[in-house]
């Protein structure tokens, strides 16, 4: 029997029915039950709720295995240019949804499983929902992309408002989207020493720890085609303990094991922020390593699972692979393909070297400086000597080329080498990545340009043909479909579901942007969402609030150049005016564990709440609200409620962003700084359609020039003394006086981001955005040319250009035939 809908449920299922297909609910049913069966332990017969996910989640990746098998069978077959992307951090999201979404899935699976018998708990159903989803740990990417890691640290105010990490045990219940393939496990080496003989070079006495892959199935939309993101999980070999097992050493054995499987069992969640750890280095060469042997492994083979190798030459290797670095914590792919070409394969340099340049490419994330790798010479040393030989090699080879070109420059010299000899002796990762790459790419246009002018302006000048730019962008399934399925169906009815795989179908929508019936429609489902965000915060955090109120919401890593404090000091300002529009801030970051003034951030953003949300005179007109434990999931509650988007970082420090674009598609305006992809996103938009404020990247290189004082804004505006008076005295830590000093000194004598400087341009900017919200039509009219406008920023478009002007391979629209079609 079919439940009753609602009218959110039936425009749901219109949507989820109408863009993603039928399938057959009486087998879906059928499997659904078989998979519940035995997911059961044999000792009760009452289900929990984890184990109808886990029968569904079996159910759904049924479908998925046929295709997977189907897509690698195709790979052998046609012997296409394979890509791998590495990266040792990523937010997944979670697995369920997103499959029953891009499989055409979601309307069957409702409707099988509220036909199953259930027994329900006191007050109603059971809820599926997908628990260990990949939420909150920081990942990695493609084949032999990262770490399979145990414990991700997920940073939560469990005891509030300080952040505390917690292990995410993630893996604790299993995952079952992952298959470990351990008949390919890998060696990976570490410490030991190079011996150079007749035979050649040798790197000997090595700690060995195998790599175990784990593979999860990644669906195309609709096409059949499921590719893989393999991660590699750390094991001891046998022999590392059970010598000394055996002669009663059972403690030390089981220490040494630990140890060893200890590299993928935390990862380093640090953003824009670099600490030289062992364990970290550890994790990014056997990342690296593992994934190399992979690749080379399935370039010599050419048969469906056969490990036998067919191809004895390497001249196609570029041919046929392309690696992308993602930011420098894959960089040691460079010395490590280097190291197997000339050592083991006895390639000679300059033919190896050819190779690889033409086979990597690197992608860079940042400009700031303390994010940029730089391994001290001694730990390279010690933990892999050989490849420190190699690098030194590369850069010696490197430096006689710049030199030829400009000789006698001595300081060019120095400021390219990949070898900075100030201080403690290190690596520059960065500009390894940039001597053993063939295209170096930022990730906004603004982003790119700023690069070849100033960080890297000396490798810009010696080979220009190197530098492009790939504006990120962001997948509509996930981030409208699944996470606004109102909105999307609202779009559907006016201009079909061909935008869901072509987002510059968009632009269609701006036919509508004065159609009274769209202006409803699409300010109705604002609301909605702006209700289920609502009561979803009353029921979490106990926090009640009122949805007819300005959403406004910074999504950000907690980092000073993403200038939370800004929002911080306008938010005091309203308290202090006593005049105050109903705005609502919602704060949603999380900082890097060892970040001391990310962590003073929120506990000034809790310190702030504490006052202002729970003074009787303002009521429910002004409320700032600390989410904790930020993660996708929360990420797409939060997006499809904002009614306003928070970009307001130092014009020149973001390199790109995703979450504007994300807040973009789901109808909230932006207020921010001409600053990563907001530049290109308000020329799409146009300006008019956003509000721009603040200083431009040529504006703080002036800036730098003159020299910044903040004591001068300090002492010229009012509101701004009175706040930061605030902040010194104690106003929002009564009981520790002194509990901000350091934010306090900070933003006074040492702001490299130069807050105050757009103190007053945000505070107008956001008097504008009051003003404006008052008239519902005119703010939705806006709000309907950005998401008309917001086609550009698909990442089926970046993923494109990657293909076409990085890898060499040209994207197809090719479907696979489906697992009982007759093959081609």
């Amino acid at each position: 029997m079919s439940r009753p809908l609602s009218d959110y449920d039936k425009r749901k299922q219109i949507s989820v029915r109408g863009l993603a297909g039928v399938e057959n609910v009486s087998d879906l049913k059928k499997n659904f039950n078989r998979h519940l069966h035995f997911t059961l332990v044999k000792d009760r017969n009452v289900a929990t709720p984890r184990d109808y996910y886990f029968a569904l989640a079996h159910t759904v990746r049924d479908h998925l295995v046929g295709r997977w098998i189907r897509t690698q069978q195709y790979y052998y077959e046609k012997d296409p240019k394979r890509i791998y992307y590495l990266s040792l951090e990523f937010y997944m999201g979670r697995t369920l949804q997103n499959t029953m979404v891009n499989l055409g899935l979601q309307n069957a699976c409702d409707e099988a499983t509220y036909q199953v018998p259930q027994r329900q708990p006191a007050g109603g159903r059971w809820e599926i929902r997908e628990e260990n989803g990949w939420n909150g740990v920081l990942g990695r990417w493609d084949w032999g992309g990262g770490d399979g890691e145990q414990d991700g640290t997920n940073p939560s105010s469990s005891c509030p408002p300080w952040q505390v990490e917690e292990a995410d045990d993630w893996l604790r219940y299993g995952n079952p989207w992952e298959k470990a393939r351990p008949e390919y496990m890998i060696p990976v080496h570490f410490y030991g020493r190079v011996d150079h003989g007749p035979d050649g070079t040798k790197w000997v006495d090595t700690q060995v720890i195998l790599a175990l892959p784990y593979d999860t199935p990644v669906p195309g939309y609709r096409n059949n085609t499921v590719n893989t993101m393999r991660l590699w999980s750390a094991r001891a070999p046998n022999e590392f303990n059970l010598k000394d097992f055996n002669v009663g050493g059972y403690i030390q054995a089981v220490l040494d094991r630990n140890l060893a499987e200890n590299i993928s069992r935390v990862l380093y969640p640090n953003d824009n922020f670099f600490e030289g750890k062992e364990l970290r280095l550890k994790q990014e060469y056997f990342t690296v390593a593992a994934t190399l042997q992979d690749i080379i492994r399935r370039f010599k083979s050419s048969k469906f699972g056969s490990r036998d190798p067919v191809r004895t030459s390497f001249d196609a290797f570029p041919d046929k692979v392309a690696i992308q670095l993602n930011d420098t914590h894959p960089s040691l792919a460079i010395p490590e393909l280097m190291r197997v070409l000339v050592d083991t394969e006895k390639l000679d340099w300059e033919k190896a070297w050819d190779i690889t340049v033409r086979t990597c490419a690197y992608t860079n994330h940042t400009v700031l400086p303390e994010a940029l790798e730089r391994w001290p010479v001694n730990l390279l040393e010690t933990l892999l000597p050989r490849h420190l030989e190699i690098i030194y090699e590369i850069n010696q080879r490197f430096l006689d080329k710049v030199n030829a070109m400009f000789p006698g420059d001595l300081d060019r010299l120095r400021r390219m080498s990949l070898v900075e000899e100030s201080g403690i002796k290190r690596i520059n990762m960065a500009h390894l990545c940039i001597v053993g790459s063939h295209v170096i790419n930022g990730v906004a246009r603004i982003h790119s340009d700023i690069l070849k002018k100033t960080v890297f302006k000396d490798f810009y000048e010696f080979e220009p043909h190197k530098f492009q730019n790939k504006t990120n962008g962001i997948t509509p399934r996930r981030w409208l479909v699944l996470c606004n399925p109102g909105l999307a169906e609202v779009i559907a009815e006016r201009i079909g579901d061909e935008y869901i795989s072509d987002l510059d179908h968009l632009k269609k929508l701006l036919a509508f942007v004065d159609d009274e019936g769209f202006i409803r429609d699409v300010a109705k489902i604002k609301q909605e969402n702006k209700l289920k965000f609502a009561a979803y915060l009353e029921k979490e955090y106990k926090v009640k609030i009122n949805p007819n109120s300005l959403f406004d919401v910074q999504v950000k890593r907690i980092h000073e150049y993403k200038r939370q404090l800004l929002n911080c000091l306008h938010v005091i300002t309203l308290y202090n005016r006593e005049c105050w529009p109903p705005n609502h801030m919602c704060c949603c970051p999380l900082a890097a564990p060892g970040y001391h003034m990310a962590k003073m951030i929120i506990k000034l953003v809790t310190a702030i709440g504490d006052v202002i949300n729970n003074d009787p005179v303002i009521g429910d007109r002004l409320k700032m609200i600390f989410l904790e434990n930020y993660r996708v999931s929360l990420a797409e509650k939060v997006v499809p409620a904002a009614d306003l988007s928070e970009q307001i970082s130092t014009a020149g420090t973001e390199a790109s962003g995703t979450g504007n674009m994300k807040f973009m598609l789901n109808g909230a305006l932006t207020i921010g700084t001409m600053d990563g992809a907001n530049v290109e996103m308000a020329e799409e938009a146009g300006e008019e359609n956003f509000f721009i404020f603040g200083m431009r990247v040529e504006d703080v290189e002036e800036m730098d020039r003159k020299g910044y004082c903040a004591k001068d804004y300090y002492d010229r505006i009012p509101e701004l003394r009175q706040v930061m008076d605030q902040l010194s005295s104690g106003f929002f830590s009564p009981k520790q006086p002194e509990l901000f000093k350091d934010i306090v000194n900070m933003l006074m004598n040492n702001d490299r981001f130069k807050v105050f400087a757009d103190y007053e341009a945000y505070l107008k900017c956001q008097e504008n955005v009051s003003a404006l919200y008052k008239n519902t039509k005119e703010w939705t009219k806006k709000v309907i040319k950005n998401i008309a406008t917001s086609g550009k920023f698909s990442s089926d478009r970046t993923i494109s250009q990657y293909a076409r002007e990085i890898w060499g391979v040209e994207p197809t629209h090719h479907k696979i035939p489906a697992p009982d079609d007759p093959r081609e």
